[in-house]
């Protein structure tokens, strides 16, 4: 078994490489495709169980807050214990809650197992980067950040396509079920591949992961409160307790030599202006991933099938794209790359927003493929900007927080959808995408002003 930190290593030689890679391409796939199938399932289970669509939404939202509320924690936890056992305790208990979820009989049994299954999830995806910067030889680090990048891209295109696929052959349980035998032979390739690697001296901070599942989970409640129309007086008691305690967690991370919302990265201009850059694309994304299924099928009157095929193009582009600028970033500037990529993303939005009354389908593709090449062009390079600006004894941190910058986007870009509905009823989705072009455009300005600034503190 090779240990990348304690022998010094420079990454893991071939084979054992490629099977590292794979070990964690098969986590990163799952955790990815079961934020979305379940989407596709959610009629029918509401059905089978016997519970209103309102409710069955809890399927969805317990995955996501658990994921959310515990990515800092798991990441700070790899630094102590290691990236690679955070990795496998993460996929042991997503493989054990799928199992659960397929025997849930019960709304209630099916979203506690979700919630697990979300713990678990967390626990991959916060050490996936940090677990890749040791993997990959340094020269090579920008190739595995892309090839991380397209992995996660292909599994967002083709996962409605599988769960319609299991769907018309089997029962809903089996969407949960096919992740028990791939997660055995995740957890075999990881416990034989994955490195080890040094581990902090240092305890675990419970208060600050207490801290932080409280302000992260209170800003996530809030902000769907607010996009779907919850009672102000609960939004505004959700908004205060999430500044209550996103200060109190700030000032002890302060003190902290190693904190678990890393503001000592953060202190690092290269880190912060990556993070920020990162956190507006995410939100531009999802600004346009829920808007642009409503302008198809609403404004233009397409099907379910033909809105989905015309929309492949975006994540199949950056499938394709991410191992390409990945490579790139291995030798030219990360800023630079992630600025063209952006300045092509938002330009690609507002081509969308502004189509005519009646587009053809080629009008739609090229527009999805423009958004895509562009996003690809700036997420792999810019998360090996922020991986690699981190020190080597902070990349649970860096990786913990590439995850929370992408989540937090894409909640908060899929909630201004909704109020966009809300204030504008007749040209909603046109102008989410036109806040996504703004948004796009922000990161391409804070992207490119990176090569201003020192790589380190």
């Amino acid at each position: 078994m090779n240990d990348a930190s304690l022998h010094g290593m420079d990454g893991l030689a071939a084979p054992q490489r490629h099977w590292a890679v794979l070990a964690l391409a098969l986590g990163l796939i799952m955790a990815v495709m079961d934020s979305a199938i379940a989407n596709i399932a959610l009629p029918t289970i509401a059905r089978d169980l016997h519970v209103t669509d309102a409710a069955s939404i809890w399927v969805v939202n317990g995955y996501q807050l658990a994921v959310t509320m515990s990515l800092l924690p798991l990441a700070a936890l790899g630094e102590i214990v290691g990236y690679r056992r955070v990795h496998i305790f993460g996929l042991v208990l997503f493989a054990a809650a799928s199992l659960l979820c397929a025997l849930s009989g019960n709304l209630t049994m099916l979203t506690v197992s979700r919630v697990i299954q979300g713990f678990g999830a967390a626990g991959m995806m916060s050490v996936n980067l940090a677990l890749i910067r040791f993997v990959f030889p340094r020269h090579m680090l920008g190739r595995g950040v892309g090839l991380n990048a397209m992995v996660g891209s292909a599994a967002t295109a083709v996962g409605p396509t599988v769960a319609s696929a299991i769907l018309s052959v089997a029962h809903w349980p089996w969407l949960f079920a096919v992740n028990v035998p791939v997660g055995l032979l995740a957890l075999a390739l990881s416990l034989w591949a994955l490195p080890h690697t040094s581990r902090a001296r240092a305890r675990f901070d419970s208060v600050s992961a207490v801290l932080t599942a409280a302000t992260f989970g209170l800003l996530i409640s809030g902000i769907d409160g607010l996009a779907h129309g919850q009672s102000a007086a609960v939004v505004a008691t959700e908004l205060t307790g999430m500044l209550v305690f996103g200060t109190l967690l700030i000032r002890r991370q302060r003190i902290l030599p190693a904190p678990m919302l890393p503001v000592d990265l953060l202190k690092v201009p290269l880190f912060a202006l990556s993070a920020a850059g990162a956190f507006c694309c995410f939100m531009a994304q999802g600004l346009a991933y829920v808007a642009m299924p409503f302008l198809l099928q609403n404004t233009f009157g397409l099907s379910q099938v033909r809105t989905g095929l015309l929309l492949t193009p975006w994540p199949l582009t950056v499938a394709l794209i991410a191992p390409l600028s990945g490579r790139l970033s291995d030798r030219y500037p990360p800023a630079v790359l992630g600025g063209i990529g952006l300045i092509g993303m938002a330009a690609g939005l507002l081509l969308m927003a502004t189509l005519p009354s009646h587009p053809s389908d080629l009008a739609i593709v090229w527009r999805t493929a423009v958004c895509g090449l562009g996003f690809g062009f700036f997420n792999s390079p810019n998360n090996r900007a922020m991986i690699d600006a981190a020190p080597a004894h902070r990349s649970g941190g860096a990786s913990g927080m590439v995850a929370t910058s992408r989540l937090l986007g894409q909640t908060i870009g899929a909630a201004l959808v909704a109020l966009c509905f809300e204030m504008l009823p007749t040209y909603g989705a046109p102008a989410a995408l036109l806040i996504g072009a703004g948004s796009a455009g922000v990161a391409a300005l804070v992207s490119l002003f990176r090569t201003t600034v020192p790589k380190s503190a």
